[in-house]
């Protein structure tokens, strides 16, 4: 029989209560020892490492089965229970309401203890507010609000820029084509805003706008930056990388061209932390977007961003941008060539410190289900260059990644979600050292709904 999780903060104070009796003994322990007799060299007692808190989302249908427009539930448990199949997790049922209009922007601290989120859209669209985390539906309203709307709209695009939790950067992009005296389509203005956001005081920090452009032969022919995500900050913490889609016009006709040839990817990058000097660096081994689709699509590993691609005509790539802020054209890594699949469409993924990560993924050969097209996991080795996807996790035609994925990762484990839409699924927990899996707890679902990962 499943456990369902009812009072997880009760359980988390007894942890704490625990762990305290168990410091004071040792305090009174080390206090009573005679200087005389101690011998050299004694080592102090481990602590066996507290839990952390494992928040899941789930994204409550509007009109249509999987839109997620209905609001977002958030509902945390510890990572034991996470892991445990017995218990049980109902988010719609007895979750916290995440204010959005649509599906929240969540993003939680290293350690779990605190969960950060932005309002996607609506009358509350780009208002910040931080929660502590105290388990089960309980979310207690740490620091002010703040609005980032006047700066970067009511549904920006953002991220926390994993410097310790520290900073959070949003994003947006504004076009417009522009003409000679003659009528004539010249270019496509493309402005970009970015704000960095103090996370820990709930302030702004800084905001600029720039105009950014392609090389003169690009525009000319009616390319354009017309999205932009997934701000990433360097390991030198002195520059900020966003990823950009490019769309095209007919110099023509001004009107929007669908068939173009694809070019380099490309990413827009900034001195940090004033915002200041944007310029534009283009991939030869990627062709296609590097702004993701609101889930987190670039990390700095080991000196050097990695980022995926999206749309590229051979499949999605694991991209590097090395210590000199160029790309790096000598790393190749095709998901294509090898997932041996076609089409690999890149939806979400994270690393953990030793370089494997836990990826979401599409191809061509997905099936279309009640949402969209079906989505997979796979086991990537950012050092390796290899990737293969994890059938130990369950997959269905209704099983659906689009619109947004977190992953937990805790030391070289990744948590996940798995869960078809409008049916019950689980935790799962990906041991990436090993690639072994991990069933973890049953997430139960509602009619048309679905999960948007951990945090």
């Amino acid at each position: 029989m499943n456990r369902t999780i009812l009072n997880l903060k009760t359980f988390a104070t007894i942890i704490l209560t625990a762990g305290l009796m168990t410091a004071c003994s040792s305090d009174d322990t080390d206090s009573t020892t005679d200087p005389v007799t101690e011998v050299p060299g004694t080592e102090e007692p481990e602590f066996e490492e507290k839990p952390r808190w494992i928040t899941i989302a789930g994204a409550k249908m509007g009109d249509n089965p999987g839109d997620g427009n209905g609001g977002t539930l958030i509902y945390s448990v510890t990572s034991d229970d996470a892991k445990d199949p017995t218990v049980s997790i109902a988010p719609f049922e007895n979750g916290f309401i995440a204010p959005s209009n649509r599906t929240a922007r969540l993003q939680s601290s290293e350690d779990g203890n605190t969960i950060f989120n932005i309002s996607y859209a609506g009358d509350t669209g780009g208002n910040y507010t931080k929660y502590t985390v105290e388990g089960g539906q309980t979310f207690t309203p740490s620091g002010s609000e703040v609005s980032i709307a006047p700066y970067v709209g009511t549904a920006p695009r953002w991220i926390k820029l994993f410097d310790g939790d520290q900073t959070g950067a949003a994003v947006y992009v504004d076009t417009e084509n522009e003409f000679d005296e003659n009528d004539k389509y010249t270019r496509t203005e493309a402005t970009i805003g970015v704000v960095t956001l103090d996370l820990v005081n709930s302030s702004i920090k800084e905001f600029q706008e720039h105009s950014v452009a392609l090389s003169v032969e690009e525009e000319a022919n009616g390319y354009y930056i017309s999205r932009i995500d997934m701000p990433t900050l360097n390991a030198a913490g002195d520059k900020l990388y966003i990823g950009a889609r490019l769309s095209k016009v007919n110099p023509a006709t001004a009107e929007r061209d669908s068939d173009y040839e694809i070019l380099g990817s490309k990413t827009i990058v900034l001195d940090y932390p004033s915002l200041l000097n944007p310029s534009v660096i283009t991939s030869t081994i990627g062709h296609g977007n590097t702004n993701g689709y609101r889930s987190i699509n670039s990390f700095e590993y080991n000196g050097s961003v990695y980022q995926a691609n999206q749309s590229d005509p051979e499949g999605s790539h694991v991209l590097k941008i090395d210590a000199n802020n160029e790309y790096d054209n000598t790393y190749d890594f095709n998901l294509d060539d090898a997932l041996g699949i076609e089409g690999a469409y890149v939806l979400a993924w994270r690393p953990a410190a030793n370089g494997k990560a836990v990826l979401a993924y599409r191809h061509e050969g997905s099936a279309e289900g009640v949402a969209g097209a079906q989505g997979f996991f796979a086991l990537v080795d950012i050092n390796a260059k290899t990737a293969v996807k994890i059938d130990a996790i369950p997959y269905d035609p209704d099983f659906y990644l689009f619109q947004y994925q977190g992953f937990v990762v805790n030391g070289t484990e990744i948590y996940l979600t798995q869960g078809v839409v409008g049916e019950n699924g689980n935790i799962y927990v990906v041991e990436t050292e090993t690639g072994a899996v991990t069933k973890g707890a049953e997430l139960v679902n509602i009619a048309g709904s679905h999960f948007i990962g951990v945090f």
